[in-house]
């Protein structure tokens, strides 16, 4: 159960789903409501396919370039921890993608399925946290559906989008990501260690 959690949490921090509601808002804010609960929907559809392809094959598409996972660690958690530094210290999430909506691509696909919702942060999370040599199946199906849930609350908060937004404005989906960040941070730090000490094992 405390894996699920960790999973759970570490989904959550990279997909920040509190973070993607002023995307979403700006993006749909000339279409009717109808049309927005199809574009939520188009969204969370094609993000979770993306995720889904990225748990079950990356980690065979590391293997085939000859790249080891534990150096995908390593690079990922990096990437992950200057991520979680523009969070915390720099744009937050809505201010970096309410950049790109403005620029004109108002689709479901970008910036909402890509990369708000399926971040470059979650595509390495369902790489790792699926490692076939480190979690049997019944953890990698675990860390699946903990995947699935942040995902079905992603399509929660989009679909009331409306009425969360009212409540938390644009200061409070700020604060919120930068709370994830400093998550994402510790978590990024755990995967760069544990990627060293598993490269140097082998």
């Amino acid at each position: 159960m405390n894996d699920w959690i960790s999973s759970f949490v570490f989904f959550f921090a990279v997909i920040d789903p509190v973070g993607t509601l002023p995307v979403f808002i700006a993006v749909t804010s000339r279409h009717a409501e109808w049309q927005k609960r199809k574009i939520a929907i188009i969204a969370v559809f094609v993000a979770t396919a993306i995720l889904l392809l990225f748990l079950v094959g990356g980690q065979y598409l590391l293997e085939t370039i000859g790249v080891p996972l534990s150096a995908f660690q390593v690079a990922g958690g990096v990437v992950l921890f200057l991520f979680a530094l523009t969070m915390i210290f720099g744009e937050g999430k809505p201010e970096q993608e309410m950049e790109i909506v403005q620029s004109g691509h108002e689709t479901a696909i970008f910036p909402l399925a890509v990369p708000s919702i399926a971040s470059p942060g979650a595509m390495l999370a369902a790489v790792v946290l699926t490692d076939n040599h480190r979690f049997d199946p019944i953890h990698q199906f675990r860390t699946a559906t903990a995947m699935l849930a942040v995902l079905g609350i992603v399509l929660l908060l989009l679909l009331t989008a409306r009425w969360i937004y009212r409540v938390i404005g644009d200061a409070g989906a700020s604060i919120v990501s930068r709370v994830m960040g400093l998550i994402l941070a510790s978590v990024a730090t755990t995967n760069v260690l544990v990627g060293l000490q598993q490269f140097f094992a082998v």
